[in-house]
């Protein structure tokens, strides 16, 4: 029996095994389905929206060459946060962290001048504590915290062990809470 055949064609499983094999239709529908989560993620990890727009297009032209490589072996969502996260990464260390912080600081600036509430406050504040963070503590916070990911579940999008995300975890709350003291605590 064909690897696709078992699972329902609507599943993101089974959409992804339809479009690795060329169907055109099959990829539309993934894409249409993740794009918000494509961008979302994107966006958290480069600080941008313009750049994760970027990286959003990127990931979705790349996605079709890189179906073929998703087994099933893991959910569908957990294998796009892999490849979305991975493509992040890669840009990050293209761009430098010079480029990084100019792009936190000027959306601060930018939510800031347009007077949000006290919500949109407490956001900019996470993401410039976030922005502090090294990329790999960065992205872990945000699979866990804001995407709601468990600890097993960011460690298969990240490919590393549980263990290595709950410590990720620990060491990025005792940072936080030296920003927070005043202590200055650099990745």
């Amino acid at each position: 029996m064909d690897d696709c055949a078992h699972m329902n064609a609507d599943t993101d499983g089974g959409l992804a095994g339809r479009a690795a094999a060329g169907d055109r239709d099959a990829f539309a529908t993934l894409l249409e389905r993740h794009y918000d989560r494509i961008y979302r993620v994107s966006a958290r990890v480069l600080g941008d929206g313009d750049d994760a727009a970027d990286l959003a297009q990127d990931v979705c032209v790349g996605l079709a060459a890189r179906l073929p490589s998703y087994r099933g072996e893991s959910r569908f969502t957990t294998w796009l946060y892999r490849v979305v996260v991975n493509a992040a990464r890669d840009r990050l260390r293209r761009d430098g962290a010079r480029r990084r912080n100019e792009h936190a600081f000027a959306e601060i600036d930018s939510l800031a001048r347009a007077g949000q509430a006290e919500r949109e406050d407490e956001a900019v504040w996470l993401r410039q504590m976030l922005s502090m963070l090294g990329a790999d503590l960065r992205a872990t916070v945000i699979l866990v915290i804001e995407e709601g990911l468990r600890h097993a579940e960011a460690a298969e999008v990240l490919g590393v062990s549980e263990s290595t995300v709950s410590w990720r975890m620990h060491e990025a709350r005792n940072r936080l809470r030296a920003l927070i003291a005043g202590n200055e605590v650099m990745p």
